[in-house]
């Protein structure tokens, strides 16, 4: 009986236990941590090679092809795709976007409606482990709009 109280008692290798008993769960935490910043960090890249598309748009006009180029160039990420494809369309500026047009027909404002390219970019993220209610790979999309002279 006294052995049996002095095991209850003693508190050696209590620390060792509760260490054995964290360290999975903050292992855990940090993946998590790393891998939405992984994610963070490529949708910022996305979001670069879109606009890299309008600015080409904006200063080479339209060229459907070489904006895609622009898109695809503009980023080390291996897997990113102009889709879907840069598209042309006319409108007028509102206070919640651009609404559509016809070419050459005149805005509320009294401008003319103006020309406007609109770029699209998309990466298939792969996470670094399986998360339960997200599909594999994580598609991860930009858009960007520009008016063009």
């Amino acid at each position: 009986m006294a052995s049996l109280r002095q095991f209850c008692t003693d508190r050696r290798g209590t620390a060792a236990l509760e260490f054995a008993l964290v360290v999975p769960v903050l292992i855990s935490a940090f993946i998590g941590i790393v891998d939405v910043g992984m994610a963070l960090y490529d949708q910022l890249q996305l979001v670069n090679a879109a606009e890299a598309g309008v600015r080409y748009a904006a200063v080479n006009g339209w060229n459907s092809g070489k904006i895609q180029t622009a898109v695809t160039s503009a980023t080390s990420l291996s897997s990113i795709a102009a889709s879907p494809a840069p598209s042309q369309s006319c409108g007028c500026p509102s206070g919640s976007g651009v609404a559509a047009a016809n070419c050459g027909s005149t805005c509320s404002t009294g401008t003319a409606a103006g020309t406007y390219i609109t770029v699209n970019a998309q990466y298939a993220y792969t996470p670094i482990i399986p998360y339960p209610g997200f599909g594999q790979p994580l598609t991860l999309t930009a858009q960007s709009m520009v008016r063009i002279q």
